[in-house]
């Protein structure tokens, strides 16, 4: 290899943003929503553009697909990512689009945005002033509410396939000038693909980084041990605001959540060891204690909120033992998200049900006129009765028999689950009908 191409950099503009896809067309690996009579493809023939949600993978093309729309309905088109923007953001956007007389939004990681951010969309969206496109890699049926759903079309995105990851490297060498400039060939595959992980991004990202390496060595060919040389070198490093920071506290909650302490505890020390603030670990635990763990172990929901209690009392690097004493427990712990699974049971009860009276003798009645209406008439108190358990509904009529909390499979809930159905059962309210 020459020196000249030894010394040949890449240009400041990522290999993966330098081959963007700039039409439907060229978007690899989603042929089921932009084949020739896809759905995405048939709006955007129809020219329509109903408000969307990207759900799948990172690397897949959400962004990509949400600016192509965008230029194909000839709309203004602004973007916002929910980690680092909030309500303040979403109403500057919200004037500009007035004032444009409508436009695209695209919203990155939307399921992280709460419940009064999600709020601040509605009406604009309603309005039409919004077209709406949210990128998200969990299900929005969890994680976006459902006012903001039911305004929406989900679409989902598949994780690439090796097929359209190989024409993906095969498009890079024939595109890309400074891949051309390197002469640098791809003698073996595998590693890239296997680093991939399905993401585009990661791939181009990993290749042009393979290739810098590969130039930088004299190298004209990329073999898979290259490849693994040149890729764990890199993955030692540990940015907290980048990609590498969602990746590793995505497998130690995942460690967490599958009852293994050993690779939590790895996860956990890479984490601390390259600077990740402690109190975040401690809130993700709390939240995992609530969520994967629940009625199994109410003490863990305890511990965990010790935990951040305490870290953020004494600090690092004193509060790495209770770190890692919490995170040995909740791995350790018996498992269930029968709480989470209620709540979002709940939630979409509530809104569908959501103007149903209350019961009158549920009903506080603090007047006289409110009393002559019968408000509380008939209310049983409870700890009046022989086991503290009275006789009487709570749920409006409509809905009376409906359950939301089933237990898990593990023996404390199946011992709270049976405690209820004795009750329900002498109560006459354990019918469903």
């Amino acid at each position: 290899m020459s020196s000249e191409k030894a010394h040949l950099t890449p240009p400041p503009i990522p290999l993966a943003e330098r081959l963007r896809p700039q039409q439907l067309g060229d978007v690899l690996g989603q042929e089921h929503l932009l084949g020739p009579a896809a759905p995405l493809r048939r709006l955007v023939q129809g020219g329509k553009l109903p408000s969307i949600l990207f759900w799948g993978p990172p690397g897949v093309g959400k962004t990509t697909i949400a600016r192509i729309l965008a230029a194909e309905a000839g709309r203004e088109y602004f973007s916002l990512s929910a980690i680092d923007s909030g309500v303040k953001e979403i109403r500057l956007v919200i004037e500009k689009a007035k004032m444009a007389g409508g436009a695209v939004l695209f919203i990155d990681e939307i399921h992280r945005f709460n419940k009064s951010q999600q709020d601040a969309l509605l009406g604009a969206v309603e309005s039409g002033t919004l077209t709406l496109i949210g990128a998200t890699t969990e299900n929005p049926s969890f994680e976006v509410n459902q006012a903001l759903l039911s305004r929406a079309q989900v679409y989902i995105l598949k994780e690439l396939d090796k097929a359209a990851l190989i024409q993906l490297i095969e498009l890079a060498f024939a595109k890309d000038e400074w891949l051309k400039q390197s002469g640098v060939k791809v003698k073996e595959m595998e590693a890239l693909l296997l680093y991939s992980g399905g993401d585009a991004r990661k791939l181009l990202n990993v290749l042009e980084l393979v290739v810098s390496q590969a130039l930088a060595e004299g190298i004209t060919e990329i073999s898979n041990a290259l490849c693994e040389q040149t890729v764990q070198k890199r993955m030692a490093q540990y940015d907290k605001g980048g990609e590498m920071h969602y990746d590793i506290i995505s497998a130690f909650i995942k460690s967490v959540r599958g009852s293994d302490p050993d690779a939590a505890l790895y996860y956990l020390v890479r984490m601390t060891r390259a600077g990740e603030d402690p109190a975040f670990i401690a809130r993700r635990l709390v939240i995992l204690a609530a969520e994967d763990i629940g009625q199994a172990n109410p003490n863990a929901l305890l511990m965990a909120t010790s935990c951040f209690e305490a870290v953020n009392l004494i600090g690092y690097p004193e509060c790495e033992l209770v770190l890692a004493q919490t995170t040995i427990y909740l791995a350790a712990s018996a498992k269930s998200n029968s709480s989470y699974l209620a709540l979002q049971a709940a939630k979409e009860l509530a809104e569908k049900t959501g103007d149903l009276p209350v019961p009158l003798h549920l009903r506080n009645a603090p007047t006289r006129l409110l009393k002559e209406l019968n408000y509380g008439k008939g209310y049983l108190y409870p700890h009046d009765f022989p086991g503290n358990f009275a006789k009487q509904q709570y749920l409006p009529d409509e809905i009376k028999y409906k359950r939301l909390w089933f237990p898990g499979n593990n023996p404390r809930e199946q011992e709270m689950a049976r405690f209820l159905d004795a009750l329900r059962m002498s109560s006459g309210l354990n019918d469903q009908k």
